[in-house]
């Protein structure tokens, strides 16, 4: 993205946004409630489009414009909300295979083939969910759902993962659940390269494979580089508004 402002509806929520994110690479996107952060999710999954002006560029995978279904095979997106309101009425393995489609549930009309339930099979073991194959969605507890989520994110093997605030309405044992299945799709993925794009306003999130930052602000970028360099009391406490402290154990970073 080069000179890129992003309206919804009337109002341009994102200005003037310079940013490129390799294929592979993983990435945290951090800011408070309300920078832009989803806005930019959106953009990258052609939800949003750019405001069409002199001197803008918009290309994902090196193409300005795509159909929406089209680009899907390539990304796979964790929202912070269930697809639909059917997905709770679904057992985890077709809610998987939900994903080949970007559908709610497997409707009749939707061809399932033997082989897109054996990648959903996969995906669930990847996830170490087999379990939960034949549990509906809706009896999972909120950390078992997030795995089928993942899954069905991961069941066509796309190039990069987008994960919307992945830890939220979790409790702190599926937090760390969360995080370390993360992370071992991160270490995995090297040689599959699945990138991971990262949203969070939680620091503890950002997960120690992941070694770029970008900071949003106001819908704006105001920062971009390596953790170390943006990841100080100054930067953060600039970003959140807040007067913060920080620590840092075993890969992760705390505030405050």
């Amino acid at each position: 993205m080069r000179n890129v402002d992003v309206a919804r509806g009337q109002n341009v929520v994102l200005r003037d946004l310079n940013l490129n994110i390799a294929t592979g690479e993983h990435v945290a996107i951090l800011g408070p409630n309300g920078c832009g952060k989803s806005t930019l999710i959106k953009a990258i999954t052609c939800e949003c489009y750019p405001v069409v002006r002199p001197g803008m560029e918009s290309r994902i995978y090196g193409r300005d414009r795509w159909e929406v279904q089209e680009l899907r095979k390539h990304l796979g997106v964790v929202a912070a909300e269930l697809p639909g309101e059917r997905t709770p009425r679904t057992r985890g393995l077709d809610a998987v295979v939900s994903g080949f489609f970007s559908s709610s549930t497997i409707w009749p009309n939707l061809e399932v083939t033997d082989a897109m339930r054996e990648s959903a099979m996969e995906a669930l073991e990847l996830l170490e969910a087999g379990y939960l194959r034949d549990r509906w969605v809706g009896q999972m507890s909120a950390g078992e759902t997030r795995r089928v989520m993942i899954a069905r994110a991961l069941v066509h093997k796309p190039e990069t993962l987008l994960l919307d605030e992945p830890s939220n309405a979790l409790d702190f044992a599926s937090q760390r659940e969360l995080r370390e299945i993360l992370r071992g799709l991160a270490r995995s993925s090297a040689g599959r390269k699945t990138g991971i794009v990262m949203v969070t306003h939680h620091l503890a999130d950002i997960l120690p494979e992941i070694d770029r930052v970008i900071m949003m602000r106001g819908g704006r970028i105001v920062g971009d580089g390596p953790k170390p360099t943006l990841l100080t009391t100054e930067k953060l406490s600039g970003l959140f508004g807040v007067e913060l402290e920080l620590t840092e154990r075993n890969g992760y970073w705390h505030s405050w």
